[in-house]
């Protein structure tokens, strides 16, 4: 193969371009930040500064210099520009919420058909009507149909960035506008592709339009079903294989290029594969977090800016010195502006949308930014577009992507959503920052006794519904038929069953947990020796960097389940691992109304006040507490109940043994649980939970569930 480096010239020029486009990009997106805009307002103003409409009339040598009319040049250039659209796309794939859009279904369907029919009628007319000057060629139909397709599409990678950068993307008018943009963008570059067909060959190829459709709709069959497979497949192994995070990033990476080179493949443009890719890693049950992260960050740092800044770069607004092209430039953006906020307002009026959020949809939609562009340059190429009409279709896209974010964000003042989406945007900020009860999977080994039915009712109350969860038979007799109990009780939730058969159950537990999961809850036997830890489970908590929830059964009860939850106690203090046992603690309060008593036990030399003080009622303000930590403390704790919908009461207990006041308070409440936190520590070649857990676990009548956090938490 005779492959043609770039020369030294090249690579020198690409460096300059490369480094001028970024400082200038994040540096005019940090400007528009302090103003109040999203960052993508100021990277789109960069391209457009460093471009001939301004660089190229100021220094036209140094722009002529920098960003030269040459092929290989442009080539280097843009390949990293879309590089960054594609790795957006995926970022933005990993936010998609597939189960809410699948609520919003008919929604979405509506609200993409309107904002699809309305603008092409818009295009189709002003290609009708502009004046001859603006053609590039005799062909007045080709032309009307093309300035159809460019008005109907929205810009699926602006849209995801300005939303992303307003805090809008978890929104419920956010995931509706990003499903409602691709059902646009699909259909819009099906359409460039039958119109650029028609332009070239003088007609419409129904085989070629059908063949199209079959691939673009087999391509999401395939993607859901087999592509998911493969993504879960490989993340799988990458865990059990423990592969190191390069190995993680690089198979995340050609992942996405295969989806993205699918797509291109089809006709249909790299960025929706991308996307698609997104969706399915941020499916799977065994994505790595801290690699996402890794993608997103360099995203956000110089790719996504790039592309942006890029976008800009080719346009002149020196064309509208002219008034022809100047008038008709405003016509196209009123047309195209109105057209799109029309049919998606129309859309989500026939859907019932609150008028805000069907308002929001036609501002958001709006955006058409890079790929116009795109479209723009392809319309350019086949020569049914000439300079003046590339200009004014190029400048309807940046004015539109501009005119986008401060009309959002004046849409959206003093609405903050329905009452059901303010209470789902509440949960997942809570969850976001949570240390235990999050939405990651978590594990429950079981062999079917009643110690593990009472840790999996613990985890279906104190977890979230949409939380996944596997079941684990280990140990020489493992059988699925042994989880049989325990995945009734789990139904709702549909929970995996794993058979690890073998001689060491510690090490079943602990290979399985290195599948991606979020916590492992582990039900205590009771009897001789109940409270004491056994050796698998202590080993499980040293060799995973996970939470480990052990739950013990209540002392006097052989009853199976349900367990009634009246009332828990909850110990706090300061730090982690009391903060972890309220997220448990709170969870089943909301879930089933507990009533849970919080409570501080201080040291005697820390007594400023009386000793002994609680609030009284449940969900009465903590009055004066006997020691200002307390009042710290226990006014925390109880702001993030009430934040959590618990029912809480607080108590401030004075003793120099915590354990025995716990154990002692806990029947002066009659709690029926006490969840306590706790932290693994390593002494000599033990492992110790903790003086004050190790001591209720042993002498607590009640259930007692203890929070061990990994030894790296602050506890």
């Amino acid at each position: 193969m005779d492959l043609a480096p770039p020369n030294e010239h090249n690579v020198l020029v690409f460096l300059a371009a490369f480094g001028v486009l970024l400082v200038a990009a994040r540096g005019f997106g940090a400007l528009a930040k302090r103003f109040g805009q999203p960052a993508v307002i100021g990277e789109l103003g960069a391209g457009l500064l460093l471009g001939p409409s301004v660089l190229g009339r100021v220094a036209p040598d140094v722009e002529a210099w920098l960003f030269p009319p040459d092929a290989v040049q442009t080539a280097m250039l843009f390949t990293v520009a879309w590089l960054g659209v594609i790795f957006l796309l995926v970022v933005t794939g990993f936010e998609t919420d597939l189960g809410l859009i699948r609520r919003l279904g008919r929604a979405a369907g509506v609200v993409s058909t309107g904002s699809l029919v309305v603008p092409i009628a818009g295009g189709l007319a002003v290609g009708a009507l502009m004046p001859a000057t603006f053609l590039g060629s005799d062909d007045r139909v080709g032309f009307a149909l093309f300035m159809g397709a460019a008005l109907s599409i929205s810009s699926l990678p602006v849209i995801a960035k300005i939303l992303t950068d307003m805090g809008y993307l978890r929104r419920d008018f956010g995931q509706l506008t990003l499903a409602a943009g691709m059902a646009n963008d699909v259909v819009g570059w099906i359409a460039l592709g039958v119109i650029s067909g028609l332009v070239s060959a003088g007609a419409i190829s129904v085989s070629g339009v059908g063949l199209t459709l079959l691939g673009v709709g087999a391509f999401f069959v395939v993607a859901f079903t087999v592509g998911q497979r493969l993504v879960d497949v490989s993340f799988r192994a990458l865990r059990r294989h423990d592969a190191d995070p390069a190995m993680r990033t690089t198979v995340l990476v050609v992942l996405t290029l295969a989806a993205a080179v699918a797509t291109q493949w089809l006709g249909v443009e790299a960025v929706l594969g991308a996307f698609v890719a997104g969706i399915l890693v941020g499916r799977s049950p065994f994505r790595d977090a801290k690699i996402l992260d890794t993608i997103e960050t360099a995203t956000t740092a110089f790719l996504a800016p790039v592309f942006f800044a890029s976008a800009g770069l080719r346009v002149d607004l020196g064309q509208l010195t002219d008034p022809t092209v100047l008038v008709w430039g405003v016509v196209i953006i009123v047309v195209a502006s109105v057209t799109k906020f029309l049919g998606a307002v129309i859309g989500g009026t026939i859907v019932r949308l609150p008028g805000r959020e069907s308002t929001a949809l036609g501002i958001g939609l709006n955006a058409r930014g890079a790929l116009e562009i795109v479209i723009a340059s392809v319309g350019l190429s086949l020569g049914v577009l000439n300079g003046a009409s590339y200009t004014v279709v190029v400048l309807m896209a940046m004015a539109t992507s501009m005119m986008a974010p401060p009309l959002l964000r004046r849409a959206l003042r003093d609405w903050p959503g329905t009452d059901a989406e303010q209470a789902r945007l509440k949960r997942e900020e809570a969850l976001a920052v949570n240390l235990v009860v999050r939405t990651d999977r978590v594990l429950v080994p079981s062999r079917g006794g009643p110690q593990s039915m009472l840790a999996a009712q613990i985890l279906d109350l104190a977890w979230p519904s949409t939380t996944e969860v596997s079941v684990l038979a280990a140990g020489p007799d493992a059988d699925e038929e042994l989880l049989v109990p325990i995945a009734g009780l789990l139904g709702e939730r549909s929970p995996q069953l794993v058979v690890r058969s073998g001689d060491d159950v510690g090490q079943a537990v602990i290979a399985e947990a290195k599948l991606g999961y979020g916590a492992i809850v582990i039900g205590l036997e009771t009897g001789p020796g109940e409270g004491e830890v056994p050796g698998w489970v202590t080993e499980v908590i040293a060799r995973t960097q996970i939470p480990v929830v052990l739950v013990r059964r209540p002392r006097l009860l052989d009853r199976r389940t349900p367990w009634a939850f009246g009332r828990a106690l909850v110990p706090v203090s300061g730090g982690a691992r009391a903060r972890a046992a309220q997220e448990i603690a709170f969870g089943i309060s909301s879930a089933i109304g507990t009533d849970t008593v919080i409570a501080h036990i201080a040291p005697p030399g820390q007594v400023t006040g009386d000793g002994a003080v609680e609030s009284g009622a449940f969900g009465a303000t903590p009055t004066t507490t006997a020691t200002r930590v307390g009042e710290g403390v226990l006014g925390d704790a109880f702001l993030r109940a009430l934040s959590a919908g618990a029912r809480v009461q607080t108590i401030e207990r004075v003793s120099a043994s915590p354990a025995e006041q716990i154990v002692a308070l806990a029947r002066e409440v009659a709690a029926d649980v006490v969840i306590i936190g706790a932290t693994r520590r390593t002494v000599g070649d033990e492992q110790f939970l903790g003086a004050t857990p190790t001591e209720v676990l042993r002498h607590c009548d009640a259930t007692v569930v203890a929070v061990v956090l990994p030894e790296s938490s602050n506890g």
